[in-house]
């Protein structure tokens, strides 16, 4: 598998890359990033075939839209995919009036849930001159999950199912975006989404990956049945399917419990028995899924991406899958790569 192999993106006319670049970490997530290491990862990522990036108002309240545009803005338009996300709408402030957390030196916009028609379209169009490119080409619904929103969540959702909904459907019947979808933390969020309304495609962060596969139970195949597509970010757990089971080992951005721990390290030893970095089968089983058709990986350095770029070209033999499945550590009905 190569990051830039294209696949069809559910039953859009549009390809994308199995791997995608991830710009969350450009925002300044957590430690700030430059310029310089910022365009050298897009840079780098385009020369390797990574034609799909995925961005957010959210991210870096707008740094990340801002910085993605600047790496684009001379690139073939039509050589590439991107998406963005609604949701939210930035308003400009004073620096020492916001509270960036979880970012650094991020933009200086205040952050606001919208998930009105008309906040849709100014974020929409807000995201659109940040980027200062002619285009998006997906459009997702970010956030209205539990994890995000908490027990405001049902309205949440509600709302979105019309406000948000109505918009993007609009612009979508317009040709101005090609395709619309929901991205959250959550699969249930996206059945719900899915059986409510006609979305093209889910952004499903971390809640399909070689530890977790409760989403085949209806979700996945709902999708099948729909022919949705989803990307998939997130696809290490937040970290413990990169690092393994070592000390301090992230899990869902908290340190990982010990059942978890144990899972990993079985994992872990099956991988290299075989010869296989742990982060390249996270990976690797991610897009053997007929409905994903990429991976969304956010790096913080050239060196990291290049890492990643490696680990999803790495030749997996068949008969691990088969043992990961004979030990219990993968789910017998889980699609691995072939």
């Amino acid at each position: 598998m190569q990051a830039g192999d294209k696949r069809k993106f559910g039953r859009i006319d549009l390809d994308v890359t199995a791997f995608a670049f991830g710009t969350a970490p450009i925002g300044n997530i957590f430690s700030a990033i430059d310029e310089e290491t910022s365009d050298g990862m897009i840079q780098h990522a385009w020369n390797a075939g990574v034609r799909y990036f995925d961005t957010a108002p959210y991210y870096g309240n707008g740094l990340s839209e801002l910085r993605t545009g600047h790496s684009l803005r001379w690139k073939d338009r039509d050589q590439f995919v991107l998406s963005s996300k609604v949701g939210r709408v930035l308003k400009p402030k004073k620096r020492s009036e916001i509270n960036f957390a979880p970012w650094v030196n991020a933009a200086a916009n205040e952050v606001i849930f919208d998930y009105s028609y008309d906040g849709t379209m100014r974020a929409f169009e807000d995201s659109l001159q940040r980027l200062a490119l002619e285009r998006m080409d997906i459009c997702f619904i970010h956030d209205i999950d539990v994890f995000t929103r908490g027990a405001d969540q049902p309205e949440v959702f509600k709302t979105a199912m019309d406000g948000c909904w109505k918009a993007l459907a609009k612009l979508r019947n317009e040709g101005v975006v090609k395709a619309i979808g929901v991205g959250v933390n959550e699969w249930q969020v996206c059945h719900e989404a899915l059986k409510q309304r006609d979305f093209d495609c889910f952004l499903l962060a971390g809640r399909y990956t070689l530890l977790e596969q409760e989403a085949l139970d209806v979700f996945l195949p709902l999708c099948q049945e729909r022919n949705a597509a989803v990307v998939v970010g997130g696809g290490f757990n937040s970290g413990i399917l990169a690092t393994g089971a070592v000390e301090g080992a992230k899990y869902n951005y908290s340190p990982a419990p010990a059942e978890i721990m144990k899972r990993v390290a079985g994992i872990e030893a099956v991988c290299r028995e075989h010869g296989v970095p742990l982060p390249a089968a996270a990976m690797q089983f991610v897009v053997a899924h007929p409905a994903i058709p990429s991976f969304i990986a956010g790096t913080r350095t050239v060196e990291q991406l290049s890492k990643n770029l490696d680990w999803f070209s790495h030749p997996i033999p068949g008969e691990m899958w088969a043992d990961l499945k004979k030990k219990g550590l993968l789910r017998e009905d889980a699609p691995t790569p072939a």
